[in-house]
C-alpha cells in the first residue's frame, strides 16, 4: 500500500498552517487536482469539529469523487482525514503542526490504496511528484496569506 510521510520546517506559524489545512472548503482554490469540495455535515466534538466532506479530484479527463471524515483538533493543531466511501480502498492522511521558533514543523503522512489496479499503478508511479506538489500548495497558500496580513 503506497504511503508517504515527511516532516519539514516552514517559516509560518502552526496556527496559520492549521487554519489553511482545516479550511477544506477552500481546497479547490489552491490544491492541485482538487476540482471540487463540499462539506455535507459539520458537528462539534470534545476536541474541535468533525466534518463529512465530499471531494472531486480530477486530472485531464479523469474525475473521481470520494467522501471523507475530517477531524479537526485546533488546540493540538491536528487534522486527520479518513475516506468513508469512494475510489480508494483505503485513504488516511494526518497533519500535525508543531510550533518551532518563528515557524513550525509540519508533520504530514498519507496512506492510500485505490480500488482500481490501473489507478494504483498510475498513482504509485507519480507518488513523489504528486506529494511534493500537494505539500507545496499549502506552503504557497501560507506565503500568500502571510503577505496579505502584513
Amino acid at each position: 500500500m503506497p504511503s508517504h510521510s515527511e516532516t519539514r520546517f516552514v517559516p509560518y506559524t502552526a496556527q496559520l498552517m492549521y487554519e489553511i489545512v482545516s479550511d477544506v472548503e477552500r481546497y479547490p482554490q489552491f490544491v492541485p487536482w482538487c476540482a471540487g469540495l463540499r462539506v455535507n455535515s459539520r458537528e462539534k466534538t470534545s476536541t474541535g469539529e468533525q466534518l463529512i466532506a465530499e471531494t472531486i479530484v480530477g486530472f485531464r479527463n479523469f474525475r473521481e469523487r470520494y467522501t471523507s471524515r475530517v477531524t479537526l483538533d485546533p488546540a493540538n493543531y491536528k487534522v486527520d482525514v479518513v475516506q468513508t466511501e469512494g475510489v480508494f480502498r483505503k485513504l488516511e492522511n494526518h497533519w500535525h503542526f508543531v510550533p518551532d521558533g518563528e515557524g513550525c514543523r509540519v508533520e504530514f503522512s498519507i496512506l492510500f490504496e485505490f480500488k482500481s489496479k490501473v489507478l494504483a499503478l498510475i498513482a504509485e508511479a507519480a507518488l513523489a511528484r504528486v506529494m511534493t506538489r500537494m505539500t507545496q500548495a499549502f506552503e504557497v497558500q501560507a506565503q500568500k496569506l502571510s503577505k496579505q496580513a502584513v
